[in-house]
């Protein structure tokens, strides 16, 4: 290196925001930008081209910075537009909306096509920003759409086809699965569904157990067993709620148990009725053990969605079976606690007990 550029060199290379750089870290993009001298052009630091020599790299505060200086936008990182996870988060939101007005369902190389996008590409792209693949995405749109047409179509079969599936089959054969019940059984409100249930007290206060034909339905915790309750009756408005049965107070000693020594499990089947994507983090969280925690942002990467973190807090707080489905051992970033469904106390004293491997009291 010619001594005049050592100086040079050495004030770059003590900038911290050279070693954004070097990392081509995408999360400072657009806090600042660098010009190349030998170039004449000013990139995002996370641009995928060849490093620059440090002598030759300035920093700018924004682009108007650099182009008034004298230097043009990069071609390949594109500073003077939109950034790259920007312009496929509105691609996919695009493509979502397309997906929810089409009347027929669309293929992969038509989605692809309209984001001008490769089948490929674009297939990764809308897994990674929603959590689910878009054959997925408009079966769980399409389920909600015969969730609301259940309620307003003459027939169950007019529901379906209202909904865009293209025969009663295929909807038949998930029904189940996602709507907790048959077609005409949800249409009815949960009529002539029967729903046990039982009331009992624990280290965390009331509790409510329910159970379905498919197995347990909710798991609910508070200080009012009233309002556990009415809760229940809202989940299930015109189903037949049957308390005070002696022999499925066996089942809530159990879940109590569990609550209290999690460590032993809980071997009684559950009904999860949810969606796709809530049912994949759900699964993950099934997964983590007692005593440890994971993060909203470690949860996403696990279920392959790394950018869906608000999905994923969104589908932990639409839990209702609490402890079985742990969603209180995930935390922020920092380890730090966020919301609860049955209160942050409660989350609280569920970690500090499953750390010490002892009964929680709040």
């Amino acid at each position: 290196m010619e001594p005049a550029k050592k100086p040079l060199a050495e004030t770059t290379e003590r900038d911290p925001r050279w070693a954004s750089v070097l990392a081509r870290d995408a999360s400072a993009d657009d806090k600042f930008y660098y010009s190349v001298a030998t170039t004449g052009v000013y990139c995002r630091p996370s641009c995928p081209s060849r490093l620059a020599r440090p002598q030759n790299v300035r920093f700018h505060t924004t682009r108007e910075d650099a182009e008034l200086a004298g230097f043009r936008p990069c071609k390949r990182c594109r500073p003077d537009q939109p950034p790259l996870a920007e312009q496929h988060a509105a691609m996919i939101a695009e493509s979502c909306r397309l997906i929810e007005q089409s009347e027929t369902a669309l293929s992969l190389d038509e989605l692809a096509s309209h984001a001008g996008m490769s089948p490929y590409h674009f297939h990764r792209t809308f897994k990674a920003l929603t959590g689910l693949t878009p054959k997925a995405y408009a079966a769980g749109h399409r389920a909600k759409l015969v969730r609301q047409e259940l309620d307003s179509s003459g027939t169950v079969t007019e529901a379906i086809f209202n909904a865009g599936y293209s025969s009663s089959s295929r909807f038949y054969a998930a029904a189940e699965q996602r709507l907790g019940m048959t077609p005409s059984t949800y249409r009815a409100g949960g009529a002539n569904t029967a729903i046990r249930f039982a009331l009992g007290e624990c280290s965390l206060g009331s509790i409510l157990v329910a159970v379905s034909a498919r197995g347990i339905c909710a798991i609910s915790l508070g200080n009012d067993p009233a309002i556990l309750i009415r809760e229940l009756q809202d989940r299930f408005p015109h189903a037949e709620l049957v308390g005070n049965d002696h022999d499925f107070e066996q089942w809530i000693a159990r879940v109590i148990g569990f609550i209290e020594t999690p460590r032993v499990g809980l071997d009684l089947p559950l009904d999860i009725r949810g969606t796709v994507f809530q049912q994949r983090v759900w699964q993950v969280l099934r997964d983590i053990p007692a005593g440890s925690t994971a993060s909203y942002t470690e949860i996403a990467r696990r279920i392959g969605a790394p950018k869906a973190v608000r999905a994923v807090a969104g589908a932990c707080a639409a839990n209702t079976l609490a402890v079985a489905i742990p969603c209180h051992r995930v935390v922020r970033n920092d380890g730090a606690l966020s919301g609860y469904r049955w209160g942050v106390e409660r989350k609280q004293a569920l970690l500090a007990r499953e750390a010490r491997d002892e009964p929680a009291a709040i």
